[in-house]
């Protein structure tokens, strides 16, 4: 079975939208996580807005380690109501996005990798489907912006890792506790 990871990058307070904030903290440290995290997955599955900015900006990137690569070589599922199709490799969620998510875990195979996509990732976790959450929380506060979480629904998980990085970013995984 797959399990769906959400990779998000916030602040102290929670904001996780536009994460322009994010480039004075990012280094080789971080960049290390997320390559370890893209190559120990399968497909990315994205939500709309996210699925439309990568796929403008990734296809003409290029690098020496295979980042690159990997992000445009791997499949994507996107969850989309307005999106009839998709290039990039990616295929559109069909029906229900839940029981779309659910079926693609029960393939055999490694991570259902999420970046970004908060309403996504939040509408997968109000139907207990995010087996982990790899959080790289930053050391600075906006007061205001899309928060990763929004619904008031308890959802149980354990801390199983911890780094700070030499900007102080403190990369946090948590796996979810089975009811």
């Amino acid at each position: 079975m797959c399990k769906v990871v959400a990779a998000e990058y916030l602040t102290l307070d929670g904001v996780m939208e536009n994460p322009a904030w994010t480039a004075p903290y990012f280094n080789e440290e971080l960049g290390e996580f997320q390559r370890e995290l893209l190559f120990a997955s399968d497909a990315l599955l994205l939500g709309r807005v996210t699925y439309e900015g990568f796929a403008a900006a990734w296809p003409g990137m290029k690098d020496e380690d295979g980042f690159a690569d990997r992000m445009n070589n791997m499949p994507k599922y996107v969850a989309s109501r307005m999106l009839q199709t998709a290039g990039w490799n990616a295929e559109i969620l069909p029906g229900d996005v839940a029981a779309a998510v659910a079926k693609l875990k029960e393939e055999p195979g490694q991570n259902l990798l999420i970046y970004g996509s908060g309403q996504l990732v939040e509408y997968l976790r109000q139907h207990d489907l995010i087996d982990q959450y790899r959080l790289m929380v930053h050391p600075l506060v906006l007061g205001s912006g899309q928060r990763l979480f929004t619904a008031e629904i308890n959802s149980t998980f354990k801390l199983v890792s911890s780094h700070t990085t030499s900007t102080g970013v403190l990369v946090l995984t948590y796996e979810r506790v089975s009811a």
